[in-house]
């Protein structure tokens, strides 16, 4: 299957500037870029499709420039925001790029023949004097054509925020980009969300204008969950590729809970599965969907991909706890995780030490209203310390804990609570 065909059954593909692009990346070797702004330490899933888009091209021996917004990152793009962004500092911009760095170089080859490059826009951007800019290149771009565009139409029709010269001037620095990126690495091609569209375009006419020189843009489409609301974001709000800021069980939970009808569109979008297997899982999907096998899938490959497989095993292994499973090998931090919408609560250390009996905790703790309760529940194998059943004459001791610090009690099938014991 060519790149092209496969980009548009895996539903990747968008626009293309030119019909011909398709056949032209299966005889020639390019040289591609993308940007990602870095308006945070981390990416996030939002930003996956783009990622997996490189991926694709990657793999296809096309090379991919990442293009790091940290001058246009002073700026702020106005596509797809209903108002102007907060301008950040040249420090919050270099601690952001260190860590989208580190996370692209996860997924991204930047050793062998195809070998990925990283650069900052601020590197040239930030060199440009005004005068020279706007003589040598503004003079290339209509005010009408800017106008036209979504982005900034959408913004002047709204009285509230309307729109900066700030963000006004952003696609003239976005074209340049392309431009520099073409005079320095032969980059022909643009790849981009949905909303770059006109900023693409805008790039490959200043360099047609100046080099004489045929470029292509490429975009994806905005995701959207089958209820229509964008895709990307939790209850808590963004799915963060960072595990400080999401954490692998989270991240893993956030995949594998999708609604069934869109687990089929990610299985595409978000993994390099054949097509023969995800139509496969697919089928299952439709035909036994309790078993949710293409959920698991899904969850697995993505979290295998973006944190690499032992912290995959974790995060399994973190799900299955809340359905009774073992919970040794899991450390504080993951079972307060896992547990965090329980309740829970904090004794002294020395409790351990004391030998105190089960039940008189339980009812300090609040998981029984009186020792009479908790002996007929732990009697009639309804209580669990570390999903083990527990005996009525059973104490607490630090062989009670399951972590560091934490002993998680169960009563009944999903009744959790978490003994805190601190110093």
């Amino acid at each position: 299957m060519r790149l092209i065909d496969e980009l548009e059954w895996r539903g990747l593909l968008n626009q293309v500037t030119h019909p011909e692009l398709g056949g032209q990346l299966e005889t020639e070797r390019f040289t591609f870029y993308c940007g990602f702004d870095p308006s945070a330490e981390s990416l996030h899933i939002g930003n996956l499709v783009p990622i997996m888009g490189m991926m694709h091209f990657q793999r296809r021996g096309h090379k991919p420039v990442v293009l790091v917004g940290g001058g246009t990152g002073l700026i702020g793009d106005p596509s797809g925001k209903t108002e102007e962004r907060k301008l950040q500092t040249l420090d919050d911009i270099e601690r952001n790029l260190a860590g989208i760095r580190a996370q692209l170089g996860k997924m991204l080859a930047f050793e062998g023949e195809n070998a990925a490059i990283m650069v900052n826009n601020a590197d040239w951007l930030r060199e440009l004097r005004l005068l020279d800019f706007l003589r040598d290149f503004g003079k290339h771009f209509s005010v009408n054509v800017m106008l036209a565009r979504e982005s900034v139409r959408a913004r002047l029709q709204d009285r509230d925020h309307g729109i900066s010269y700030t963000e006004f001037t952003y696609s003239l620095l976005q074209a340049y980009d392309f431009l520099h990126l073409h005079d320095t690495f032969g980059c022909r091609l643009q790849l981009g969300g949905s909303d770059q569209w006109g900023n693409i375009v805008a790039g490959m006419d200043l360099t047609r204008r100046l080099r004489q020189s045929e470029t292509f843009g490429l975009t994806f489409p905005l995701v959207t969950k089958s209820d229509g609301a964008k895709f990307g974001k939790s209850e808590e709000g963004n799915v963060w590729l960072d595990p400080k800021r999401t954490s692998p069980y989270k991240f893993y939970q956030f995949w594998i809970n999708q609604a069934d009808g869109d687990v089929p569109r990610l299985l595409r979008y978000f993994t390099f599965l054949p097509q023969e297997e995800i139509e496969a899982l697919e089928h299952e999907l439709s035909a036994a969907p309790e078993k949710r096998a293409a959920h698991r899938k899904l969850a697995e490959e993505v979290t295998a991909m973006i944190h690499g497989k032992e912290q995959l095993a974790n995060a399994v292994k973190a799900s299955q706890a809340m359905f009774g499973g073992d919970l040794s090998g899991l450390d504080d931090a993951t079972l307060e995780d896992i547990f965090s919408e329980m309740p829970s609560t904090s004794f002294p250390r020395e409790t351990l030490a004391s030998g105190k009996p089960l039940v008189d905790v339980l009812v300090e703790s609040g998981v029984f209203a009186s020792k009479g309760e908790a002996r007929r529940m732990i009697k009639s194998g309804g209580v669990y310390l570390n999903n083990a059943r527990v005996a009525e004459d059973a104490t607490l001791t630090p062989d009670s804990l399951s972590s560091e610090r934490i002993a998680v009690v169960r009563k009944g099938k999903k009744n959790y609570h978490l003994l805190k014991f601190e110093e």
